[in-house]
């Protein structure tokens, strides 16, 4: 640093570099300008996405006549938005998902067969520290809810088995709260992962999930509160699915009937995900060390290879590109950007 008696050093700026230059700025002109000083490089997919976001922020804008008072709380809002995040906590994943965008890109990323296995958001609770667990094993420590078996299969959905997959599930405890909601954490809990038997089945312990509300004590809370909406979610219970070779199935399993099924706070619940839990029974409950009045469920979850994934992602992408009759076309990736000058 300079002492308080020398002066700073002033530095000639270099020239301008070659590129477009800014005669006239005017209202008409100012979204022209901005994407055309966006477009000095070669990335064709990152000019398309800069391009589209400062056309539509700045149709926004220009819809809504959006003042200088309503910009300033809005920056104010993301900015408590960011500080409000944290390794454990991710309030932005949690504005995506209230805002129904996290499962909108989830589709559009991931989309699905009819006879497969539909995907849904992820949540902000996931974390990669979970244990792997044995067959038969309980993800949840004592007192953490009602007890419930899990007998999954995973296959094609040609019905063959998917064997050594790895099924990571997670879900929050009886009293709404996921393990990294508590002070103090130390490991685990409430999440593990199993991997498929060579017959596709898996079977794992878990407690009963429990309808609860999302983190509504920063930002994204005080947002949906001003705008008379409900923070809870149905009981559900998370899974990421994964198998080398396959496309990774984020998805979670709702609880039919729940009082928030048709009103979760984050757009996650389809109708292809609702379950009803049995009771697990004499038989089963003497296999698994459990008492007859547990609860059950079973499901099938059927996964498509990574090649089934790709052709599917490029066949929707291509029928968005024909219904929007834009000078695009898709590129490796099968991902919309500019098409090339001639």
């Amino acid at each position: 640093m300079p002492s308080s008696t020398e002066q700073p050093t002033s530095k000639v700026p270099p020239p301008p570099p070659k590129g477009p230059k800014i005669t006239e700025m005017t209202d008409d002109t100012i979204t022209q300008n901005t994407i055309l000083v966006n477009s000095q490089h070669t990335n064709m997919r990152l000019l398309f996405l800069l391009q589209k976001a400062v056309q539509h922020l700045h149709d926004f804008a220009i819809e809504t006549r959006l003042t200088t008072e309503e910009w300033e709380v809005a920056i104010q809002f993301l900015t408590e938005t960011g500080k409000m995040c944290s390794d454990i906590r991710q309030e932005f994943v949690l504005l995506s998902d209230v805002m129904g965008l996290s499962v909108l890109v989830d589709s559009i990323s991931h989309p699905k067969p009819p006879n497969a296995t539909i995907g849904t958001l992820l949540g902000p609770f996931h974390t990669h520290d979970a244990s792997e667990m044995h067959q038969g094993d309980s993800i949840c420590s004592e007192g953490k809810g009602e007890p419930l078996l899990i007998e999954g299969l995973l296959t094609s959905p040609d019905g063959a088995p998917i064997p050594d997959a790895s099924i990571d599930l997670w879900h929050c405890d009886e009293n709404g709260l996921y393990d990294t909601q508590y002070p103090g954490r130390e490991r685990p809990d409430m999440r593990g992962i199993v991997k498929t038997n060579d017959d596709g089945t898996f079977v794992i312990k878990c407690t009963r999930p429990v309808p609860y509300a999302i983190p509504h004590d920063g930002p994204v809370g005080k947002l949906l509160q001003k705008i008379n909406r409900h923070p809870y979610r149905p009981a559900h219970i998370h899974f990421i699915i994964q198998k080398e070779g396959y496309d990774r199935l984020i998805t979670a399993l709702y609880a039919k009937g729940d009082p928030y099924e048709t009103s979760d706070a984050v757009f996650g619940v389809k109708t292809s995900l609702l379950y009803t839990l049995d009771k697990l029974g004499a038989e089963k409950a003497k296999k698994y060390g459990m008492n007859p009045d547990d609860w059950y469920l079973k499901w099938h979850f059927k996964i498509i290879t990574n090649e089934e994934a790709k052709k599917l992602v490029y066949q929707k992408n291509k029928d968005a590109l024909t219904r929007a009759s834009a000078n695009l076309v898709l590129n490796a990736e099968g991902l919309p950007e500019p098409a090339p000058l001639d």
